[in-house]
């Protein structure tokens, strides 16, 4: 990871909530952004945002995340993604965010990831797999 990420840097992103991102089980006339759809834009925020602060051959994994989702957006709104840093430390990077339509903030909430090597997490990962399991 590179020593240019300081707390207080901002990542943003702008999106329209298309059909995808919505829930279908209150009708057709409410299909409003979902929650987990809502966390992985979170997500890919920061991921994003922590590519731009990574050496080759590192990503970042989310360890945690704590939300609060307390405003409806219909299907085809446009929103925007704040996320601070709010904590490096070592490897792990922590962020508050918010969620806005508008002026009405949507969600708030905090976001942890954590930098990796790929290659050394693959054999990590790998490693921990049945000998079965490994060799289908």
């Amino acid at each position: 990871m590179t020593n240019e990420l300081v707390v207080g840097a901002v990542a943003h992103r702008q999106l329209v909530v298309d059909r995808p991102r919505t829930v279908d089980f209150l009708g057709e006339a409410l299909r409003l952004y979902a929650t987990p759809e809502l966390v992985r834009d979170v997500e890919q925020t920061c991921l994003d945002f922590l590519l731009g602060h990574v050496a080759t051959g590192e990503n970042s994994v989310g360890t945690a995340i704590a939300l609060t989702h307390g405003g409806a957006t219909l299907l085809g709104q446009a929103v925007r993604i704040e996320a601070r840093v709010n904590a490096v430390d070592g490897r792990s990077v922590g962020f508050d965010f918010t969620v806005h339509e508008g002026d009405k903030e949507v969600a708030r909430g905090t976001h942890s990831r954590f930098v990796v090597n790929v290659e050394r997490l693959r054999a990590k990962v790998q490693g921990s797999l049945p000998k079965t399991a490994a060799a289908g």
